[in-house]
């Protein structure tokens, strides 16, 4: 039989203790092991997470540009040309305001023509004949002389309305929003209304001319036929 002995014994815990570590240090080693599947799990959730992110910041730009171009839309027009055209109609409404002797006016103009340029009686005088015709040449020649200032009128403010067209187009080209640019061309709009104001009212002035012209030429055919039929010795009727 083999006797145990105390220092072989020592020696073979010593070397027992060396092969096998204690529990504490297999648990520490157990908390060491590398998990591969957790780790690209949570990769993908942090991926996913910044995907995210990244859409609502998309989200958030989109809506800020929507909010700045909202805003140019809304922008009012900083100049307005109102004004100045509403000068421009009210001159020309002035001049055919100072319309001479026979005005635009359709009771003036019937008692007008009732009086100088209506029908003539035989046994009218040579003098109210005489001063009928001087009263008719009176007023063709303001009528023509009217006309004549309006256009003067007319042609002195092209300089302006030249002027007022190009603010406005410059205006309009450099128009941030869409509410700017509906705004100059509604200003120009009211531009070109303006000029068609100006011609009706040239046209209107150069038509009235014209038939205080041809009506003057009537009336003398018809004191003529009276004077003649005077003096053949005509009597009224």
């Amino acid at each position: 039989m083999i006797r145990f002995r105390p220092a072989a014994a020592l020696a073979a815990a010593s070397v027992l203790l060396a092969v096998q570590p204690p529990a504490s240090a297999h648990a520490a080693m157990q908390w060491a092991v590398y998990d591969a599947a957790g780790h690209v799990q949570n990769v993908i959730q942090a991926a996913r997470a910044l995907e995210q992110i990244n859409n609502q910041i998309q989200s958030l730009q989109n809506e800020a540009t929507m909010l700045v171009n909202d805003a140019r839309n809304l922008a009012s027009l900083p100049y307005s040309s109102l004004q100045t055209l509403q000068g421009q109609v009210e001159r020309t409404r002035g001049l055919l305001a100072e319309a001479q002797t026979l005005a635009y006016d359709v009771q003036a103009i019937e008692t007008a023509f009732d009086s100088r340029y209506g029908d003539i009686r035989v046994s009218t005088s040579e003098r109210d004949l005489i001063d009928r015709a001087r009263a008719r040449w009176n007023t063709s020649v303001a009528g023509f002389e009217d006309a004549m200032r309006l256009q003067a009128g007319v042609v002195q403010g092209l300089g302006a309305t030249q002027d007022e067209m190009g603010r406005l187009v410059g205006v309009s080209q450099n128009a941030t929003g869409a509410l700017q640019a509906a705004q100059a061309g509604n200003q120009l709009l009211a531009l070109q209304s303006s000029q068609l104001v100006e011609l009706t009212a040239l046209l209107a002035a150069q038509g009235r001319a014209t038939a205080l012209d041809a009506a003057d030429r009537a009336a003398a055919r018809a004191d003529a036929e009276a004077r003649f039929r005077r003096f053949m010795g005509e009597r009224e009727q």
